[in-house]
């Protein structure tokens, strides 16, 4: 099967047209069009239930679309066959909202696996890269540690260090806050600017926190829950100021409550 590509020739790093999500005959969102640029830190926020886990999903191929496409770097990820999308998936990491690590593996033993499974590197190469993917996410000397001696700010580092494991083009994030203190939250999303920086890494991130929003965002999309569809996209500064959506500048501002938060 020949791939498809964007006629923007790979302008954009993550395209989205006419996409449509939904359970069996529940609408989740409709009509969504966006796209991310290269080396921007791309935002999807909403209120709870309005399908933004739903639309990282289907971003990162676990989920097809009942309707509309979705391009990486061009190329349209459900018009390859099963052995092109999957070295197409290849180019982007996840880092799951709960790190998603193995408890039985150590961190490094975490971050080898598709270093294994996907490269020809020796062991001792093996051994190198996992250390310097621990190095980058500050978990320098902690390769021998297993998950659950660490604690929840350090996990969700070590999650990260396997994401990048493959030195992905793109990022993909589900509320990597979450669980998080204030604290342990901010050095997350300072870390994030910093492998975009390192990696020159395109970003996507779903998340609530206004903190997060606004700290490493160059633009963000609002899904409405009520609309079922993007009600705005821009910089979140700028929704907030001159947005005439209520419910985004409410999201925004966290002024009042609104159904779907």
């Amino acid at each position: 099967m020949v791939a498809k590509t964007s006629h923007n020739d790979g302008k954009y790093m993550l395209e989205v047209r006419g996409l449509t999500m939904q359970y069996g005959q529940r609408v989740i969102q409709k009509n969504l069009n966006f796209h991310v640029l290269p080396g921007e830190v791309f935002i999807i926020m909403g209120g709870s239930g309005c399908g933004k886990s739903t639309l990282l999903h289907h971003l990162i191929g676990l989920h097809r679309p009942v309707a509309g496409e979705i391009l990486l770097a061009g190329q349209s990820l459900w018009a390859q066959d099963d052995e092109q999308r999957a070295k197409l998936l290849r180019q982007i990491g996840f880092l799951y909202q709960k790190a998603g690590l193995w408890s039985s593996m150590t961190l490094a033993e975490n971050i080898a696996l598709p270093l294994r499974e996907y490269t020809d590197y020796s062991d001792d190469e093996v051994r190198e890269l996992c250390e310097l993917k621990l190095a980058l996410v500050g978990l320098a000397g902690f390769g021998h540690y297993y998950p659950a001696e660490l604690s929840g700010g350090m996990q969700k580092r070590a999650g990260l260090a396997r994401a990048i494991a493959l030195d992905p083009k793109m990022l993909f994030f589900d509320e990597p806050s979450a669980g998080l203190d204030p604290t342990s939250a901010a050095r997350l999303d300072d870390l994030i600017l910093e492998l975009r920086d390192s990696l020159e890494a395109t970003i996507v991130v779903v998340t609530h926190e206004l903190a997060s929003i606004y700290e490493i965002a160059d633009r963000a999309i609002f899904l409405d829950a009520e609309n079922k569809t993007i009600s705005a996209i821009g910089k979140p500064d700028e929704l907030r100021r001159t947005c005439e959506n209520p419910r985004v500048r409410e999201f925004l501002t966290r002024a009042g409550k609104f159904k779907g938060f």
